[in-house]
């Protein structure tokens, strides 16, 4: 797999990521952050995709129904890039610019995971898009056990009768971790107790704050 092309960070912000299954503990790992990082600096909370996809007919048939007969997925996978190229451009790179952390809950890699799961390994326009993204400061991979993370998800009552495909959920994983190692990442088990999870978070954050 070839490494995303992202532009540099050259504010005086610091951008945070947090990408992985439904279930990893996304969530939770950048909440205990952000309390933690409140006490010193200025923090923006963000996530991704935005309102603007999560509510479109074709987001909400590919989340709630095994049937997407109806579409292409790379047309969903284009909505989301460029969902997340006007969200970095225009919303998080603005508050990086007033030196604030931004926590982003997902983040342009959720993109290429499910594009290359879903079966589309060569497209390029991908990478392409991605060459005016910026690239996170530390760009975190939760990785947890299929099985674990959705019996997470199955508990939320929200979603304890939500669709979901078990086999794509496999390849999901395998994509992130591929993504992960070539891209740079900090890939954190979640599998472990929140405490053991969130003090490596913590101990890689520590690093990126002394640069």
């Amino acid at each position: 797999m070839h490494p995303l092309e992202m532009r540099a960070n050259n504010t005086h912000g610091f951008l945070i990521t947090f990408c992985g299954l439904d279930g990893c503990g996304k969530t939770t790992m950048l909440e205990r952050l952000k309390s933690d990082l409140e006490f010193r600096h200025k923090v923006f909370v963000t996530k991704q995709p935005t309102e603007f996809v999560r509510r479109s007919d074709i987001f909400r048939t590919y989340m709630d129904y095994p049937d997407h007969s109806a579409y292409d997925y790379r047309s969903l996978s284009l909505l989301a890039a460029s969902d997340r190229l006007q969200h970095v451009n225009k919303v998080i790179e603005p508050e990086m610019r007033k030196g604030k952390i931004v926590l982003s809950d997902r983040y342009y890699y959720s993109c290429l995971a499910n594009l290359r799961a879903r079966g589309y390994l060569s497209d390029k326009w991908i990478y392409e898009i991605s060459r005016s993204v910026i690239r996170p400061d530390a760009a975190f991979f939760l990785d947890v056990p299929v099985d674990t993370a959705v019996s997470r998800v199955r508990s939320r009552s929200s979603e304890k009768d939500r669709y979901i495909d078990m086999e794509l959920q496999y390849r999901l994983r395998e994509e992130y971790l591929k993504i992960c190692e070539a891209n740079g990442g900090i890939l954190i088990p979640t599998g472990i107790s929140q405490d053991d999870s969130y003090a490596l978070i913590k101990e890689a954050i520590g690093k990126v704050m002394a640069r």
